[in-house]
């Protein structure tokens, strides 16, 4: 009778120490994910400053000509590139081991990183397009060009803000800029083609193409700032914002507040 209570002891504490195993293994695999959830999200925050410092030095290579502004171009549009393919690798991993919340996080990091990389393609573009011009590029197009990029540049630092504070009223500035993007890309395009003859390629064709880059950038922004609504909020603002009426800013705030927005 003692030597079958004490294996049966012996089974008990054989059995029990798996699981004691098995939980602190479980918790490790939970921070690791948390831990690699953090990272990544780091790394956008990162790309969106990237995204950012590339329509700054847009603007300034529009400006100035400025070697050192194309080079900075350039650099930005590799890290980005690289920043992307970190997040590839590194986020179906993280996904797998994380509640709801840090996977809408995750998800929401994807989707930023889609869109902050091809900004810094369309920046890179739109340097490329001016880089072998010969002659100043003329006053009214450089004007318009300058304050296309300006205001791009601070629609990504709204993003920037946005995402860092999980804040959406940045985003509500970045949707109210982008209509103007597109008014002053509209309007350069309008001029060229008046100026052209009938069956006249528009002169000046790599300044149009410059324009066309920077108001895809606009859009791209447009898409970070809808993004941020939905990471915050967990609700889509997408397709709603342009086809309604009043104005933009109301139809946010009563989106926001969970008001019908077609009233």
């Amino acid at each position: 009778m003692a030597r079958a209570r004490t294996s049966s002891v012996a089974k008990v504490k054989r059995a029990s120490a798996p699981s004691r195993s098995s939980s602190s293994e479980r918790a490790g695999r939970t921070k690791s994910a948390e831990i690699a959830s953090n990272e990544l999200s780091a790394l956008v925050l990162r790309a969106c400053g990237v995204a950012r410092d590339s329509v700054f030095n847009v603007r300034d290579f529009l400006a100035n000509n400025s070697r050192m502004a194309f080079l900075a171009i350039k650099d930005c549009e590799k890290e980005l590139d690289q920043i992307e393919r970190r997040i590839d690798e590194d986020l179906p991993g993280a996904i797998s081991r994380v509640g709801e919340a840090k996977a809408r996080q995750l998800l929401a990091c994807l989707k930023f990183i889609t869109d902050l990389e091809r900004i810094g393609d369309l920046a890179y573009s739109a340097a490329m397009q001016l880089q072998s011009r010969r002659e100043k590029l003329p006053a009214r197009d450089s004007q318009q060009l300058i304050e296309m990029a300006s205001l791009l540049y601070g629609m990504l630092e709204q993003v920037h803000q946005g995402f860092e504070k999980r804040d959406t009223s940045f985003a509500r500035t970045v949707l109210q800029a982008d209509p103007e993007v597109d008014r002053l890309c509209h309007a350069l395009f309008q001029r060229h083609l008046a100026e052209s003859g009938p069956g006249d390629s528009p002169q000046h064709f790599d300044i149009l193409l410059t324009a066309q880059a920077l108001e895809r950038i606009g859009d791209h922004a447009k898409n970070l700032a809808e993004e941020v609504c939905h990471f915050v909020s967990g609700h889509s603002v997408r397709h709603i914002l342009m086809t309604y009426d009043k104005p933009l800013e109301q139809v946010f705030l009563d989106w926001l507040q969970g008001r019908d927005v077609r009233r």
